[in-house]
């Protein structure tokens, strides 16, 4: 299996994440969104806690985050200046894992998730 990560000509160049991922592989694992289950009300904890609950997943399923083609954060009452949270908690969960993730990735701002101490939920897909 191999996953290309590129970022072509014509579209900018980002920090967190490439703009295209190219999978070959015989198998797709698609991970219901994550979130952070009795986790205190802080983004950044959240974020970490839904990762590193991605990577329990892909691992599970015999796959890491290198095997990550897509990745979708929902984020409840997004504002750019939470930018700084999302990617602490994004750093962490990388450290903690031992893993680094830049696969393409979406960043929707919801109004409300599941349940009200919810403050992201992280859904991917990997082809391995």
């Amino acid at each position: 299996m191999s996953i290309t990560l590129i970022n072509p000509d014509g579209l900018p160049t980002i920090d967190v994440y490439h703009q295209v991922a190219v999978a070959t592989g015989t198998r797709t694992i698609y991970v219901a969104g994550q979130v952070a289950w009795d986790a205190e009300p802080d983004l950044a904890v959240q974020v970490e806690q839904a990762y590193v609950n991605v990577h329990t997943a892909l691992k599970g399923a015999g796959a890491s985050f290198k095997d990550l083609v897509k990745v979708t954060i929902h984020v409840v009452d997004w504002t750019p200046d939470k930018m700084p949270e999302l990617l602490k908690g994004i750093e962490n969960a990388m450290a903690r894992v031992g893993e680094t993730a830049k696969p393409p990735a979406t960043l929707i701002g919801v109004a409300a998730l599941d349940v009200p101490e919810h403050l992201v939920e992280i859904e991917s897909i990997a082809v391995i």
